[in-house]
């Protein structure tokens, strides 16, 4: 019989700074009424993708999809960048690589934000090709074949795409002002770097991406080290408890601080690369439900296989539910957390 392995115990490297951005930007929205002359300037930034409007859908009036991609390429990466040594560069780390699939479901009626995480090392055909890969592989041939691998493999309709890179969220972290995170035990990961004392600190962007892509995540408890036995399990808990902390922190220092709203929108449009539909006021104003908490996870049930000697995920019958949800043909189902 197979296994059924649910990815929400897997996370396929689920970045929470995906989610970020769209933060980020509702905060830039929010903290800008009264100074629209420089939005607007901030928006004028924004990268856009072009290859991908064909594959893209027709608009719905239900409902809207989000492909958003977190990249790991480590094109044009700075030597002196502090955190080289941990991220690397090009000769480490070539090609496009997605380190993150998730896509973002906004019921236009209700306004609830559902997210769906994507395994990377779900097996799929590449594009309209015959040719079967790990889904991760159809971004190196390019936006508009990673679209339409998505589409083709789950049946749900890609409106918008959005495209973030590891300097892009750190550059979103700067710009809110660093986000604090509290640790009982003194906390480190010799893999990314990251190392925190016992009580607060205020991360900044290199510091967060230490945190947030933690795989290797020990703690010294009665002066020992330990190893985080629960791996990706624990990993997905401490990202999201750090989207949780910088949606709270952004919305205050936004707040607070309506001049810090400039900076935000520059973090969020300089880090992004969009779809030439996207009208980045209405994403951000489709997103501000989730600056209170409003979100919804699901994630794809899948089990184990082995093909041509590599270790794969393939869908199990149980996802029917939420891709009929994602697609417009059925509800949502109860979210498994």
């Amino acid at each position: 019989m197979k296994r059924v392995i649910s990815t929400r115990g897997r996370r396929e490297r689920q970045q929470i700074w995906l989610v970020a951005t769209a933060i980020v930007l509702v905060l830039g929205v929010a903290g800008f009424s009264g100074i629209g002359r420089a939005l607007d300037r901030s928006l004028v930034d924004v990268r856009r993708e072009f290859s991908v409007t064909s594959m893209l859908a027709d608009p719905d009036d239900r409902f809207v999809n989000f492909l958003v991609v977190g990249s790991d390429s480590r094109a044009g990466a700075d030597a002196d960048d502090p955190d080289f040594a941990n991220v690397g560069g090009e000769a480490e780390v070539q090609g496009r690589r997605s380190d993150t699939l998730i896509i973002v479901n906004v019921e236009k009626s209700s306004g609830i934000i559902s997210l769906l995480s994507v395994p990377r090392d779900l097996w799929v055909s590449i594009g309209d090709s015959e040719n079967t890969e790990r889904i991760n592989v159809a971004y190196r041939e390019g936006a508009a074949v990673l679209v339409r691998t998505v589409n083709r493999a789950l049946g749900i309709p890609i409106h918008h795409y959005l495209e973030i890179d590891f300097q892009g969220f750190k550059d979103l972290v700067d710009a809110v002002g660093g986000v604090t995170v509290c640790v009982e035990y003194p906390t480190r990961d010799r893999n990314t770097g990251l190392y925190i004392r016992t009580g607060c600190a205020n991360l900044d962007g290199i510091e967060s991406l230490a945190y947030a892509r933690s795989r290797f995540f020990e703690e010294k408890r009665d002066g020992q080290w330990q190893v985080d036995g629960s791996s990706d399990i624990g990993r997905g808990k401490r990202q999201r408890l750090f989207m949780a902390l910088l949606m709270q922190t952004a919305v205050n220092r936004t707040l607070n601080d309506p001049f810090r709203a400039g900076a935000v929108m520059r973090g969020a449009t300089s880090a992004l690369l969009v779809d030439e539909r996207l009208d980045l006021l209405d994403f951000a104003r489709l997103m501000r439900p989730a600056a209170s908490g409003q979100l919804r996870r699901f994630s794809l049930d899948t089990y184990g296989d082995t093909v041509r000697g590599n270790s794969v995920l393939r869908l199990a019958e149980s996802v029917a539910p939420v891709l009929a949800f994602y697609s417009g043909n059925g509800p949502a189902p109860v979210p498994p957390e």
